[in-house]
């Protein structure tokens, strides 16, 4: 029985077979092949343009932003930079706290609000105004992405719930930094360094003797931005899935603590013995239960410390960042002028070593103090040698290579004139950023109602003697008797 099913199913196959061609060429004929791979994986067929010319990554995102001071503004900044329409908005009359903080020209916007608003718009609303709230409900179903660093249930307060947005526009991603996630702490207010207290960067941070510090790095505020960044570019991926938006959240406890993984690391690593790297280790200082500070030991297992330079006694940035890394060690040994190291059962080896790193960067810095930082980083990169210059803020806003990049920028403001700003750090050959200006108060409210929302010059000129885009009358001051 089974072979004669085997015999028919043969002949079968062998019929099917004969008519085989012409189903093939009848579809190769209704798909030519030049067509069939114009979309391969869903995909436009590569643009013809020259790389730099096909327009930048995020061309079409809408951004309503409706962030101030640092967190939220470093995200929105980096999306413009990428190329998303990013439309701030600003109290009528007053506009982001950081405009006024921290001012160094009499008049101007500051260089605390400059170097984080660059390529947007910026537009003023009155949000309790009834006027106000229709300019945000049209500006909500016109954007993509809104993201928000206020305070705990400040966008509820304002009605702006996530059921009222999603309702206006499914589509529509809302995007918040907030300090503490769910949680005991999720209504705190949270700033920058109580960001690096919270997430542990703080209690790692400093020397074995000495107190708690934070870093000067903004790794709470703009650390926790460039996540959110991330954050909103990935909802915006997957909405060309699914057709809807979604939530994104960044706590800045949780954006400090992804940027101090390798301590939470070697707290774990402290159960099975003490952390050989750290200098405490060969001072024969014991560990107690959590990770320590470490000073400057390099944390990433090879040891390294900052050493002194030619010209240290004036300059307190004439220092130099010395890695002893094991490969380069017979290096190292020739350079400082200690060859017999080499072979030395003392100093031949990394376990050898361990006990004696204060010794052995002491000789080293004895090299390090007859050469300029510059000097030495020249010198042992010949040799492949890992070290790196302590550059000052001065020296980083003359290094001209930075310049060339795009890296640092000079911008010209109609109100403070020239100054200097960091630029896009995310390189994109195919998306090539340019740096604008930050936007005066209000500058954009008008084209924004008219070219962006479809307001008509009537209305216009209607919302603007309402009151919900311009700062209130202030009281008349009463006449002297």
């Amino acid at each position: 029985m089974a072979v004669r099913k085997a015999k028919k199913s043969k002949t079968k196959s062998k019929a099917k077979s004969k008519a085989a061609p012409k189903k093939v060429l009848k579809l190769k004929s209704k798909k030519p092949a030049a067509k069939a791979g114009a979309k391969a994986n869903g995909l436009p067929k590569p643009s013809s343009k020259p790389f730099g010319q096909a327009g930048k990554a995020l061309d079409g995102v809408k951004i309503l932003d409706f962030t101030h001071v640092q967190s939220g503004p470093t995200c929105t900044q980096l999306l413009a930079w990428l190329g998303a329409d990013c439309i701030k908005v600003e109290r009528p009359g007053v506009g982001d706290i950081t405009r006024t903080q921290l001012r160094d020209v009499k008049g101007a916007d500051s260089l605390y609000f400059t170097m984080l608003n660059h390529n947007k718009r910026s537009i003023t609303i009155d949000s309790k105004h009834p006027k106000g709230k229709d300019i945000l409900n049209r500006l909500i179903k016109h954007c993509d992405v809104l993201v928000e660093n206020f305070a705990p249930g400040a966008l509820d307060r304002m009605g702006l719930t996530w059921e009222y947005i999603h309702k206006l526009n499914p589509r529509m991603i809302v995007a918040s930094v907030k300090g503490f996630g769910p949680g005991p702490y999720e209504d705190c207010k949270v700033y920058e360094n109580v960001a690096q207290c919270t997430g542990g960067a703080a209690s790692t941070t400093g020397f074995l003797d000495g107190p708690p510090l934070v870093t000067g790095a903004q790794i709470g505020d703009s650390g926790t931005g460039l996540h959110l960044a991330l954050g909103i570019v990935s909802a915006l991926y997957q909405r060309n899935r699914t057709g809807r938006g979604q939530r994104v959240l960044c706590a800045m406890q949780d954006g400090v603590l992804n940027l101090s993984r390798v301590k939470l690391r070697d707290q774990q690593r402290l159960k099975h013995g003490p952390l050989t790297e750290y200098s405490q280790y060969g001072q024969g200082i014991p560990f107690k239960e959590a990770t320590p500070r470490a000073g400057n030991d390099s944390g990433g297992g090879q040891p390294g410390w900052i050493l002194k330079c030619k010209g240290y006694e004036t300059d307190p940035n004439a220092y130099i960042y010395f890695i002893t890394q094991a490969p380069v060690w017979a290096s190292i040994c020739d350079l400082i002028g200690k060859p017999e190291w080499k072979t030395d059962p003392e100093y031949a080896t990394p376990p050898a070593r361990l006990p004696k790193l204060k010794a052995i960067f002491g000789v080293i810095e004895e090299w390090t103090m007859t050469k300029t930082k510059f000097e030495v980083m020249d010198l042992c990169n010949a040799k492949d040698i890992p070290v790196g210059p302590i550059l000052s803020m001065k020296e980083i806003a003359e290094e001209k290579s930075l310049r060339d990049t795009g890296t640092v920028v000079e911008v010209d403001h109609p109100t403070r004139g020239k100054y200097l700003t960091v630029g896009n750090p995310i390189k994109l050959s195919d998306s090539i950023s340019d740096v604008k200006r930050s936007p005066l108060l209000g500058e954009h409210t008008e084209e924004i109602l008219t070219k962006v929302l479809g307001y008509s010059s009537k209305e216009v000129a209607e919302i603007k003697m309402s009151g919900a885009i311009t700062p209130p009358d202030k009281p008349a001051k009463a006449e002297a008797a």
